[in-house]
This record gives C-alpha cells, structure tokens and sequence, in this order.
C-alpha cells in the first residue's frame, strides 16, 4: 500500500512526477522525506555537517534515479533509506580511511532526537515503532550483529574481530537475525530459536 502524503497525494506518486522532471514534487518530496533519511544518516555519522552533506548527495540520487523507481520492487521511504544508508556508510568507511581511527559508539542521544516536523509523522513513526519492536524480539547476539552492520556500518569480518567472534558464527547471526526481521516485519509469530 503506497505511502499517504498530507494532502492526498502518494510518494510513488510524487516520485513519478519527479522522475518527469517536476521540480515541485521533488521539493515536496524533500520536505516530506528528508527528515526520514537526516534521521539515519546522522545516526550513522553523527557529524551534522557530514550528515548534512550526504543528505544532499542522497536527495541528489533521487532526482537523478526517479525514473528507475519500481514500487512492485519496494516502498518509497525503504527505496529512500537504502539510499541514504548506502551514501551514509560509504561516507563513513571513507571518514575512517581518512582518519586512520575506529568511529566512536553512537550517541543514542543524538540518534534519537527530532530532526524536523516536515516529516508525516503517522507514517514516520509507525515505521520506527514496526522496526524498533522487530528488532526488540531477536535475540541479543543477533541484534547486536544486525545493528552494527547497518547503523556502524561494519563488514561481518570487522564484527567478528569487534565482537572476538568468529567470522561464520557472526555471519550465521546476520541471516537469522535477518530472517526473524523479515517474518516480525510480516507479522508472523517468532520461535524461542
């Protein structure tokens, strides 16, 4: 079911209109979605000048890749998001590289404060809650695996010397934690295993 956007009309829709070149569906569609993505990218990074960057490097993609969205193929806010959370990471593995140093633990406080009122917040939060309890119910070691792969950005070999795992034990935690993510996200009951 497509996103609803104040005003009745949908995000496929809009990114329909953008991919026809409209450039006022492209700033209703920034203003509507680009708290949704700074959201995840400053969580990632934690830098808001970065952050603030590969915002505009994402919403640049978007103008750009709008014709080759396939709603058969996914939602607009998780086409958006895979967006911003592909630019935000290799942002980060380039900040490192840079560097030369290991990115600081997250500051939960920063990755959850609001980032704007433009968002739809039904929407937005219905989202955030779908996914906090999906990740609620795995089991620790299987979040924590799933959590520093997408929010840190870690490869599963950089998990296994972070966690002093070995590597097939973190990758076997990576597919079932993403399995029972996909099935909570479906709404199907979780076994104890």
């Amino acid at each position: 079911m497509p996103s609803a956007v104040p005003g009745s009309e949908t995000f496929p829709a809009l990114i329909a209109r953008i991919a026809a070149g409209d450039r006022d569906a492209f700033s209703r569609f920034y203003d509507l979605a680009s708290p949704l993505a700074f959201g995840l990218i400053r969580r990632v990074l934690r830098d808001p000048e970065a952050a603030a960057e590969v915002l505009q490097e994402v919403f640049w993609q978007v103008w750009l890749e709008a014709p080759q969205y396939d709603p058969k193929r996914g939602s607009p806010e998780a086409w958006l998001v895979m967006r911003a959370r592909t630019r935000a990471i290799d942002r980060l593995r380039s900040m490192r590289r840079r560097d030369r140093t290991f990115v600081a633990p997250l500051d939960e406080s920063v990755a959850r404060r609001d980032h704007g009122s433009a968002e739809n917040p039904a929407v937005m939060a219905e989202h955030r809650d779908l996914v906090q309890a999906a990740l609620a119910q795995l089991p620790e070691a299987q979040r924590r695996v799933i959590e520093l792969a997408f929010f840190e950005g870690l490869t599963q070999s950089e998990i296994s010397l972070k966690l002093g795992e070995p590597l097939g034990t973190v990758k076997t935690r990576a597919r079932l934690g993403l399995e029972r993510l996909r099935s909570a996200l479906r709404g199907e009951r979780l076994s104890a295993t």
